[in-house]
């Protein structure tokens, strides 16, 4: 699938450099958003933040709740795919357009809780920048969803963790925490969001997992289908196991 198109400016260069834009990828959520957002804000109180809400095509009424949420919130972005693209996508149209250079992703269905948050941004070693590979990414040990989800998810991520070597027991987690920079100089594709511990592992990095809260849907319904995410999720395996083994990590030193 083709990567939409967003003429976003460059991330404000005055921005301090511990700010946070937290990204939230959302098709028809409207029901949802609001309590999110509030929630966010509070989590992150003491931290410079904005949030980025990226309506994925939504036909709910999730474009006009976002302009009216806005109305009272300067820290508050929305963003709107013209038609369903997908939550890798939708993460990387807020990444482009984030102001800040650190970036931390939440699903807009609310299940992810938001006062994990603050434990992310503590979590970071020290010294770090946002253009080194690193993540952290939640591990939901206490999952609030149907005994098949769970089933189905433990199956996958335990091929994914056998097949890619990434050493992470909840890759499906919308929790995360990572560099601008270095989410941007990963390689993207459709389904991309699946595999960022991997990825950031062959830049280099290091994938942390955290244990997080994962809270029951309060409205609405999954978006995602079991068979087409298995049949997907098969030919974007192979293709970033040759990822892993086409990588090549040079070092150069600048000539004086």
């Amino acid at each position: 699938m083709s990567q939409p198109s967003a003429g976003f400016s460059l991330p404000d260069e005055a921005a301090p450099p511990e700010s946070l834009s937290v990204v939230v990828p959302a098709r028809d959520e409207a029901e949802n958003l609001g309590a999110l957002i509030r929630e966010i804000h509070a989590a992150l109180a003491p931290i410079e933040h904005e949030v980025l809400i990226v309506d994925d095509g939504s036909a709910d009424g999730s474009a006009a709740l976002l302009r009216e949420l806005k109305r009272g919130d300067a820290r508050l972005r929305a963003l709107r795919h013209a038609r369903p693209c997908g939550q890798s996508a939708a993460i990387r149209t807020g990444v482009r357009a984030a102001r800040h250079p650190w970036i931390a992703t939440l699903d807009g269905d609310g299940q992810n809780d938001p006062a994990d948050l603050p434990q992310f941004w503590r979590a970071r070693p020290a010294g770090l920048r946002p253009d080194q590979p690193w993540l952290a990414i939640g591990h939901r040990v206490a999952r609030r969803d149907s005994g098949w989800r769970r089933l189905v998810s433990r199956c996958a991520n335990g091929l994914r963790a056998w097949w890619l070597e990434d050493d992470t027991p909840d890759t499906g987690c919308g929790t995360k925490l990572f560099g601008r920079a270095a989410y941007l100089d990963l390689p993207w594709f459709d389904h991309q969001h699946r595999y960022f511990p991997a990825l950031m592992r062959r830049a280099g990095g290091a994938a942390v997992s955290i244990p997080v809260n994962h809270r029951p849907r309060a409205h609405g319904r999954t978006k995602y289908g079991t068979w087409s995410r298995a049949c997907a999720g098969a030919a974007d395996l192979i293709g970033v196991k040759w990822l892993q083994r086409r990588n090549r990590r040079p070092e150069a030193e600048e000539l004086i």
